[in-house]
């Protein structure tokens, strides 16, 4: 079975393969990472992972100027129900809509937009970078299996997702008020912080999401 690590120029892919190829190595799966920008192999993928560095509006126009990968997307993820996993930017286009420099639409796959962070404490320094507090609002999610509260992350981050559901919001950190680090729904899952930078912590998410079987 393949896991597609969507290749649009927008992600960190060597280091997102690396940490994926290394939980499956650890697992002992039989699964195989493929770094990809052609929408037949995201369609026939087990599971598909959406990488994201930059602004909101760039990855969007990236993934869009793929021929084919927003209907294979949508196919494999929300008509065939495929397991997906958005990082950074890439959860921030599950979104309806980016309002990074300019009004975009997102995926429209969670109800909610993409804003500016607006820390209460005006010393806290925008971007949102180093590693923080997981405060964990599902731990019974598979995907969050074994993560608990307190665990740390990497983020790296100007803007967030704004959910209009609050229980789409799996996992909150605080940083001038709470913000979104993990989100999702059914088969959907987001996160915030960067798990191929986030060590035990990431790399216990990557494992869960491999198992998982919405």
């Amino acid at each position: 079975m393949t896991v597609a690590l969507i290749d649009y120029g927008s992600g960190n892919l060597r280091s997102a393969a690396k940490a994926f190829e290394r939980a499956i190595r650890e697992a002992g799966s039989a699964e195989t990472v493929a770094v990809t920008a052609d929408p037949e192999v995201v369609r026939r993928a087990a599971r598909v992972v959406l990488p994201g560095v930059g602004a909101f509006a760039d990855c969007k126009r990236g993934l869009a100027a793929l021929p084919g990968m927003l209907d294979a997307l949508t196919e494999a993820v929300i008509e065939d129900g495929r397991p997906f996993l958005g990082i950074c930017v890439g959860m921030q286009l599950m979104a309806e809509v980016g309002r990074e420099y300019e009004v975009s639409d997102g995926l429209g796959w969670l109800p909610g937009e993409v804003v500016a962070l607006t820390p209460a404490d005006a010393a806290l320094k925008i971007p949102h970078m180093g590693w923080n507090e997981l405060v964990v609002a599902a731990p019974d999610h598979p995907v969050l299996a074994g993560i608990e509260a307190g665990a740390h992350a990497y983020f790296v981050h100007s803007y967030a997702m704004r959910c209009a559901d609050p229980a789409h919001v799996l996992a909150s950190v605080e940083y001038g008020g709470l913000v979104a680090a993990v989100v999702g729904r059914d088969n959907l899952v987001g996160t915030q912080f960067h798990p191929e930078k986030s060590q035990r912590t990431g790399l216990r998410l990557i494992t869960n999401f491999l198992a998982w079987k919405p």
